[in-house]
């Protein structure tokens, strides 16, 4: 079949243009994917299909017809990361951290992490209500109009999760 495609492509049959790209337009991409970013794979392999047709009559039917698009799918895709202009900016315009080296920035999304893997192994009605206190900001009046239950039950699951996360986390703090 291959052979056949090869030839008609060569011969400059219209059918077989659409015949190859149904063939092979997916081992085509798969090919690209390797080369060029993933939003450009599209782009890319329409253009080495657009250049298949503009230059089938270079194509030796003899040959693989495989290997010839995979050929000008690498070039297409050196010339696509040639032209691509990537965004840069200059030192002199960025400005410094304002938090000093950024070690407390990052010691503060550990402490966010770990504060959430706590949480979460809170028991559900505990950790409802302290997510809504601290996430939500609602007192434990409306947290308790919210859920449905007296405010005395919103007291203590929201002291009985603080209690847990607190031992959770002790060995953190220390």
């Amino acid at each position: 079949m291959t052979g056949t495609l090869g030839i008609r492509l060569a011969s400059g049959d219209d059918a077989a243009l659409a015949e190859c790209y149904r063939t092979y337009g997916s081992l085509v991409a798969a090919y690209l994917r390797r080369l060029v970013p993933a939003q450009d794979i599209e782009d890319v392999r329409q253009v080495v299909f657009s250049e298949v047709w503009r230059s089938r009559h270079r194509y030796d039917p003899s040959r693989s017809l495989e290997a010839w698009l995979l050929g000008i799918a690498r070039k297409r895709a050196i010339d696509h990361l040639r032209v691509r202009v990537l965004a840069t900016v200059p030192l002199d315009s960025v400005s410094e951290p304002r938090d000093g080296d950024g070690r407390e920035t990052a010691d503060a999304f550990g402490s966010r992490d770990q504060i959430q893997r706590a949480l979460a192994v809170l028991p559900g009605p505990q950790r409802e209500a302290i997510e809504l206190a601290y996430y939500g900001e609602l007192t434990q009046r409306e947290i308790a109009e919210r859920l449905d239950v007296p405010l005395g039950t919103v007291k203590a699951r929201t002291a009985r999760g603080l209690h847990r996360l607190s031992t959770m986390l002790s060995p953190i703090a220390a």
